[in-house]
C-alpha cells in the first residue's frame, strides 16, 4: 500500500474514498455550486491538495454514470497529477448532455487512480 498524503484546504471538501472493496478509482467530491449548460465546461472545485509519491501519478477520470446518464465527462481525460504539483486538484468537466446539470457540494464528480509510472530512457535510431 502508497500513502498518499492530501491537505484540504476547504471546509466543503469531503475526503476520496473506495466505495467499494477492489475499486481502482477513488471518489472524488464537488465543493461548490455550479450549473453547467449543454456544451459548457467548467473547472469544478475538490477543495484538496495532493502530496502524490515521487514514481507515481494520480489518474483523473470520469464516472461512467455521469457519462451514460447525463452526457457529463471529461474533455482531457484522463487528467494527470504529476508528483510535484501541489496546487488544489481541479476537474475539468464538460455537459455533453441536452439539459442543464446541477453540481452541488458533495456531489460525486470524477474518479482518482494513483499509478507507479516509470521514466522512459530516449534512444534515436
Amino acid at each position: 500500500m502508497v500513502l498518499l498524503k492530501l491537505k484540504k484546504i476547504d471546509e466543503n471538501a469531503v475526503i476520496p474514498k473506495y466505495a467499494h472493496e477492489g475499486d481502482a478509482g477513488m471518489d472524488l467530491y464537488s465543493t461548490k455550486h455550479y450549473l453547467l449548460k449543454s456544451g459548457e465546461i467548467v473547472l469544478v472545485s475538490t477543495g484538496l491538495k495532493f502530496e502524490v509519491p515521487e514514481g507515481y501519478e494520480l489518474q483523473i477520470r470520469p464516472k461512467s454514470g455521469l457519462a451514460l446518464k447525463y452526457g457529463i465527462t471529461m474533455p482531457n481525460s484522463p487528467g494527470t497529477i504529476d508528483a510535484g504539483y501541489r496546487g488544489e486538484l481541479g476537474v475539468i468537466i464538460i455537459n455533453h448532455g441536452k439539459e442543464d446539470f446541477k453540481i452541488n457540494p458533495g456531489d460525486k464528480i470524477a474518479q482518482a487512480v494513483l499509478n507507479k509510472i516509470e521514466k522512459a530512457e530516449i534512444q534515436i535510431v
